[in-house]
């Protein structure tokens, strides 16, 4: 690879690069994230690649691997380029048919999406309602890039906002586009990003000045950073270097957790490969602008997600939280200035110098402009990756987007922003997606977790569920967050095991706002938004457990009962299911359960296909 010494020495690459590739030969696009290779994408690569050289069909059908294009719960999934054509849950016979109907300019009817209530096929990807609703800037992006290959990356535009920069020759003007984008930090807090900017750049320049990186991505169920990591991690190293550029900062560093392998696979080729090109390093494309990146790899401590213990953790010390003041911008990385961003904000920036500041803005509302990328899993029919303009409704995430509860059960409450979030019940899904909406609401943003949960899902146990997970992930530096954290678990054990005390409800209200507003970090600060959340809006389901000892969604085993009614056909699946030989009766007759050997195990429950289970 030729290391670029000028700007036009990479105007002259990118348009070579544009020229040599024929736009009327199809492509088939096959993503190969981590949910794409769980589902056995690289089956699908394997037999497209075969059936391409052996039928020599180099010069009709090109193949390209990318990261996750949001539809999870589609995957193995085949895009077909330019023409949109979208190919759900594509199996290893399908695929030898896919490769050369798309050499033919064929498509195959019988393979393309289908909506369940009317049946209906739908061609584009475009059209599919999980598309339709979203706003994609950033995850559109990864169906045009190989990951693993900076030249696809810049034959489709990328580091062209950096050649913007560098030509425009102004820092000042970075940090003023970034500033009136309106972009807040997608990592949770929502800090202006060009506010934070400028102040880094304010700092005296001498020795070293930090920009970072968070990818410790630790809220469970929430996986849009490593999507976009996988993906198309140029993207994100072209946002460092603008943002190096603007603020004079030295030194980049990426914090990811180690549970992301295929990410740091590909973050390690995409530096390795700017490196080489002349984008990182010494005088960057002749301009004088000096960067480099480095990665470290971090042990998947949830209060690393919280910047001080970030810093900390990447200086080689435990992962503790400091007090502020001093801001990271002012003592930050190894006492130097810092500036902390995540992945997704990142990756926003070229977008916003490429489009233009007003142009950026257009998207979301006011003081919440652009798109915000959500993990939307739980009791949902299309599970995914979803991308929205801020400003729109849960409802529309829901209904729209999620299509609906995945079974007969009415959806519940929705959770936003990983552990320290709070749960939002479905009387308030016309409240707006945007950071001041939600804290109203007792909830957060967050880095993106959506959490859908329907009447099968019991809120009680939901916050012991949180809490549990907060507890074990507290550094103990906070008395307050250490033993409060674990005191509130410990209540709610008691209300889900028929032990709680109609006291216990002010005493846990009461603790949760002592850890509220005592704790030092992050973490301690919201550690109690899913206590007060469920208690603000399902308080009734608190003192049924109580006062009455009964879960109304049967879900705590020591509040339950099972039973057999009369829908009841005798197949004899859950006597044959039971572990504990609880359930009795002969064929085709009514079962019967006996509550004393009966562990509450559920086993029954998931095999009958007549409903003829009580839970109660």
């Amino acid at each position: 690879m030729q290391k670029l010494s000028s700007i036009y020495e990479f105007n002259a690459l990118q348009q070579r690069l544009v020229a040599d590739k024929d736009p009327n030969v199809p492509t088939i696009v096959i993503p190969a994230g981590t949910c794409g290779q769980a589902s056995g994408a690289n089956d699908l690569i394997r037999i497209t690649k075969r059936e391409i050289l052996d039928k020599g069909l180099t010069d009709r059908v090109r193949l390209r691997v990318t990261g996750c294009h949001g539809f999870c719960e589609m995957e193995p999934s085949v895009l077909i380029k330019p023409d949109g054509i979208f190919y759900p849950n594509v199996n290893m016979d399908d695929m030898a048919r896919i490769v050369n109907a798309t050499a033919e300019r064929r498509v195959l009817e019988d393979l393309l999406f289908e909506i369940p209530e009317s049946k209906k096929r739908i061609e584009k990807q475009s059209d599919i309602p999980f598309y339709k609703s979203q706003n994609r800037s950033i995850l559109s992006r990864n169906e045009r890039v190989d990951p693993i290959r900076v030249f696809n990356y810049i034959e489709s535009g990328g580091y062209s906002a950096l050649i913007k920069v560098l030509f425009e020759g102004k820092p000042e003007w970075v940090v003023d586009e970034v500033k009136k984008s309106g972009l807040r930090g997608r990592g949770g807090a929502g800090f202006p990003t060009g506010l934070k900017w400028e102040f880094l750049a304010g700092q005296p320049n001498g020795n070293k000045k930090y920009l970072v990186c968070n990818a410790d991505e630790g809220d469970p169920g929430a996986y849009m950073d490593r999507s976009v990591l996988e993906g198309n991690p140029h993207s994100i190293i072209e946002g460092m270097i603008i943002g190096a550029y603007a603020t004079g900062a030295t030194d980049g560093i990426f914090y990811v957790r180690n549970e992301y392998p295929l990410a740091i696979k590909h973050l390690i080729i995409a530096l390795r490969q700017a490196s080489d090109l002349g984008l990182l390093g010494d005088n960057i494309l002749g301009t004088g602008l000096s960067f480099n990146i480095a990665l470290v790899r971090g042990a998947g401590a949830f209060v690393c997600g919280e910047e001080t213990a970030l810093m900390r953790s990447i200086e080689g010390k435990m992962g503790e939280p400091r007090q502020r003041p001093p801001y990271p911008v002012q003592k930050g990385v190894n006492g130097m200035p810092t500036a902390i961003n995540n992945v997704e904000t990142w990756a926003n920036v070229p977008l916003i110098i490429s489009s233009g500041a007003e142009e950026y803005a257009r998207i979301g509302t006011d003081g919440n402009s652009g798109t915000k990328i959500f993990s939307l899993v739980g009791k949902i029919r299309n599970t995914g990756l979803v991308e929205i303009p801020m400003g729109i409704t849960i409802r529309e995430i829901i209904e729209d987007i999620g299509g609906g509860p995945s079974d007969k059960k009415a959806v519940k409450a929705v959770q936003t922003g990983g552990p320290s979030g709070g749960c939002i019940p479905a009387s308030m899904f016309d409240l707006t997606i945007d950071y001041d909406s939600l804290a109203k609401a007792g909830s957060i943003m967050g880095s993106g977790g959506m959490i859908v949960m329907d009447e099968g899902t019991c809120m009680v146990d939901v916050a012991k569920y949180f809490t549990a997970f907060l507890k074990d992930e507290s550094c103990g530096k906070c008395f307050t967050c250490r033993k409060g954290t674990q005191r509130m678990h410990e209540i709610l054990v008691d209300i889900c095991d028929g032990k709680g005390k109609t006291s216990d409800i002010d005493l846990l209200e009461e603790l949760a706002l002592v850890v509220k507003d005592t704790t030092m970090c992050g973490l301690g600060q919201t550690a109690s938004n899913p206590v007060l959340s469920t208690l603000r809006y399902f308080r009734d389901e608190y003192i049924e457990h109580i006062e009455n000892l009964r879960c109304p969604a049967g879900v705590c085993k020591e509040l339950i009962t099972y039973s057999i009614n009369e829908d009841c056909t005798g197949c004899l699946a859950c006597l044959s299911m039971c572990p504990e030989k609880a359930i009795t009766g002969e064929k085709k007759e009514l079962h019967v359960i006996d509550a004393e050997k009966c562990i509450r195990c559920g086993a029954c429950v998931s095999v009958c296909k007549y409903d003829a289970v009580d839970v109660r």
